[in-house]
């Protein structure tokens, strides 16, 4: 295995450095980049389960920082789309999103879809701080529901 490959796993390994671990890992997969986070912060907490709150709220901020980034690329590749075409551009299967407005960003939880939401939302020109703040709730939910159940399904903790 080449050596920057063994080196970034080792950088990247959860004992070593956990929340800053979970932030990037949630991070990136916020992005339109195919990531889950969710293994890297159930790891986290099984490895230490004193860390559940703290690795919630990380991988929350990690999350939403990245959805934030997807936000502002829907939002210059509307600018960018506006002016090599001259006009407004609207899209018929974006109604209902329209019709929601930032609200719809409580959606950005959702496996598939739920990223991409985040890139429209800035496409269509939402109020930043609004859409930051319900992608914020969604996320957080997703990783406290799913943690939680995910340790009530494997009870106990693992030792490094």
């Amino acid at each position: 295995m080449p050596d920057w490959i063994t080196y970034l796993i080792e950088l990247l390994a959860l004992p070593e450095f956990g929340l800053s671990t979970v932030f990037v890992v949630s991070f990136l997969s916020a992005t339109l980049l195919p990531l889950g986070s969710e293994p890297a912060v159930f790891g986290l907490i099984k490895i230490n389960p004193h860390l559940f709150w703290p690795a919630i709220l990380v991988a929350t901020a990690g999350n939403t920082a990245g959805g934030a980034v997807s936000w502002l690329m829907g939002l210059g590749t509307h600018k960018v789309v506006d002016r090599a075409r001259g006009s407004h551009v609207e899209l018929r299967a974006l109604h209902w999103l329209e019709r929601f407005g930032p609200k719809a960003c409580l959606l950005s939880w959702l496996p598939v879809v739920g990223d991409p939401l985040c890139a429209v939302a800035g496409w269509l020109k939402f109020p930043f701080w609004p859409c930051l703040v319900y992608m914020a709730i969604g996320k957080f939910a997703r990783y406290l529901t799913m943690t939680a159940a995910l340790l009530w399904f494997f009870p106990g903790t693992l030792h490094p």
